[in-house]
Order: C-alpha cells, then structure tokens, then sequence
C-alpha cells in the first residue's frame, strides 16, 4: 500500500478531509495521484502534507523496513470495508513502530514465532496446537495470569484500536525483506471486557500459529485453540473433574476468577472436552439468559494493558536512539527530563501488581540482610537484636 494511502488510512480522513487538513494547497485530485504514484508532490507540499498525517516526511518517501500481512479477519464479520481498511492501517502502523523499538533495543528476545507452522486436520487437532505453544513457551498447563506480558515476552504485539462493536480482532505479521517474521501482532478492540479481551486475543494467536487444512473452519478451529490455551484440559479437569452431570452457576464463576474466561466460554470448554454432556451445556445456557448473564455477568475480568511499548520507548528515549518528542509521541504522554531514574523507577514499581512488589521487597530486603551480615562495618548486637554503625 502506498505509504500516503496508508497514513490517511489510519488517520481516518478521506481524501477530501485531507485536503483540507493541508488548507487546500492541493486537490483530493492530486492526493490522489500521489497516493496511485502518477505523480510526486513538491517538497513544500510533501512537507504540508506530512504535517496534516502527523509523520516525518521521510517517512512518506522511504519504504518501511517490514512488510506487514494480515492473516486473518472473521469471516463473518459485519464490518464495513472502509472502517476495515483504517484498522488495517493502523495496525500496520504500530506493528513497525514496534518493530523499529525491537531493533533499536537489540537485546530483547530473539524472534521465535512458529507463524502458520501447526497443520491441523481438525477442530480437536487445535488442541494439540495450543499445547505445543504452551509447551514451547515453558508455560505449565496453569492458568494464566496476564496473557498480554505473556505474549509481548514473545513479541506477539498487543495492539487496541477504537473500532466498532462488530469488530472482534484480527492478526498481522511484521516480515523482514527475507520473508522471515520478525515480529507479530493480535488485535483487539478498546473497551471490551476483560475476558473478551483475553478471549480474543488467545483467538488471533490460533490464527497466526496454526495452518487449517481444507475442511477445517478456521474460525472454529480458533476458538477452540483460544479456549485450550487459556484453560488446558489437565488444568480443568484437575479443578472439576474429567466428568460432571451437573455444574452449577457460582461454580462457573469460580473458574471465571481462576482462568480469566467468562462463564459461558467455560461452559463451551467443558462441553468440546465433554466434561458436561450437550444436555447440561443447553441447561446452562438457559440460566445464562434467565440471569441476564449474556449481556452481563456478575464479577467482570479486569481489563490487561499492555507495558512493553512504554517500557521500550522510555529504554530507547534513555540510551539516545530516539528524542523526546519521538517517545512521547509513542506513549502518549509528557516527559520530563529532569526526571531521575530513581523516580522512573519507583512509577515502574507502582505500576506492578501488589503480589509481584511484595517479592520485590522481600528480595530487596534479604540483599540488605546479606549485606548486614557481610559487612565488616556493622556488628549485630545478639542480646539486643540492634543493628549499629561503627
């Protein structure tokens, strides 16, 4: 896609909204041209017009360093082809801003994205996919604490974009100009609960790692990858059993607590692993719509965010690779340069859930133990159980 196309795109403007935004120096007309590359703007124009899409002008004439392809939208999504086009922009975006992060900060995780590499014969076989990621990522058959940190630890970008309600997720892969990922990116939408949310983007994961054979609905195939990544059959059966006649509703949000899904997801589960039988998935089904649980359910999950692209960007602010004006740009915020590591430090320990600064003190304060027990400059009075300087 032409890059001027692209940015408009996933600006949101129209042709005639462009130019507009450029105060009329030029016709949709001759955006036109440039976006179909009959012509090429002047440097006064190109410097216009990269001021009206919020960019460098570099970036309107130079290629991008990754070819970004989408690997999936649901097939049976309503969404409109237009409003299709700028999350596909968007996301294009963002993906290679990420992309160029990774590679300024080149220590992050070497690239290990197994893109389309699970052929499966069936909907079951997805099962067996999600295991060998699972297996892969060193991750147990436990639930799954915050699945974002999971997948952006492995370079599978968290991306939210505002879109409308019928737009449920999509997939994309960076690749580099060998043909080789280099990174990857599942989308969901901003503002859905929770355990959609994390629903979702187990759901664009089964698209990016696994190749449906013909037959297959990859959909259905993506749903089920979704459903045993997130709650992996040995994990459940070891919290109900391999085998239930009946299951009822404050169970379910037990488990909605413990696994991150919804109670209706779970239902589902239990129904493809024949746990319950079609007759008690139907009976709770019906609860589900007599408690209005299909609109809403009692305890919603806590929505995840993500920190890899702050993080990245504060990194890449820090050690000199891009400006202020460039980081701030990223993570939508001011920054203040006389601000000191250690306060950078102590917003980082703040943003951390109370379990994980809970272990971040207690390591900290047994390395200060050692340190007291080492140091020949403090003694340790036993009788008094008083720690003095010398």
């Amino acid at each position: 896609m032409n890059r001027i196309k692209q940015f408009r795109l996933a600006r949101g403007y129209s042709l005639d909204e462009l130019a507009v935004a450029m105060g009329g120096i030029v016709t949709k007309q001759s955006l036109s041209k440039y976006e179909r590359d009959l012509s090429v703007p002047s440097a006064p124009v190109l410097n216009q017009l990269a001021a009206a899409l919020r960019v460098k002008a570099i970036q309107l004439r130079s290629e991008p360093s990754v070819r970004v392809r989408f690997l999936a939208y649901r097939k049976r999504s309503t969404l409109p082809r237009k409003a299709q086009a700028l999350v596909q922009a968007l996301v294009a975006e963002r993906l290679e801003e990420r992309v160029r992060l990774q590679d300024c900060c080149s220590t992050f995780v070497p690239v290990d994205l197994p893109i389309e590499q699970y052929e499966i014969r069936s909907e079951a076989e997805a099962e067996n996919a999600a295991a060998k990621v699972r297996d892969r990522w060193k991750l147990g058959v436990g639930p799954i604490a915050n699945l974002t940190a999971i997948l952006e630890d492995h370079l599978v970008h968290v991306i939210e974009v505002e879109a409308p309600e019928k737009f449920d997720g999509i997939s994309a892969v960076a690749d580099d100009e060998k043909g080789r990922p280099k990174a990857a990116a599942v989308v969901s939408r901003v503002g859905c609960p929770g355990d959609r949310q994390r629903l979702n983007l187990a759901h664009e994961l089964g698209h990016l790692f696994m190749k449906p054979k013909s037959g297959v609905d990859p959909e259905k195939a993506a749903f089920r990858f979704a459903g045993a990544f997130l709650a992996p059959r040995a994990s459940l059966e070891r919290e109900i059993g391999p085998h239930r006649t009946s299951i009822c509703m404050q169970e379910l949000l037990i488990l909605k607590r413990r696994f991150g899904m919804s109670m209706q997801a779970l239902a589902r589960r239990m129904l493809d692993l024949e746990i319950i039988s079609q007759a008690t998935y139907k009976w709770a089904c019906i609860h589900f719509s007599k408690l209005g649980f299909r609109k809403e359910e009692p305890e919603p999950v806590e929505r995840e965010t993500s920190e890899w692209l702050r993080q990245a960007a504060l990194r890449c602010w820090a050690e000199g690779f891009v400006s202020k004006q460039e980081a701030e740009r990223l993570i939508g915020e001011k920054l203040d340069d006389r601000e000191s590591t250690t306060s950078l430090r102590r917003r980082a320990f703040l943003r951390l859930p109370m379990e994980e600064r809970r272990r971040v003190l207690q390591e900290q304060s047994a390395q200060l133990q050692k340190h007291y027990e080492t140091d020949e400059s403090w003694r340790l009075i036993q009788d008094g159980d008083v720690i003095e300087s010398r």
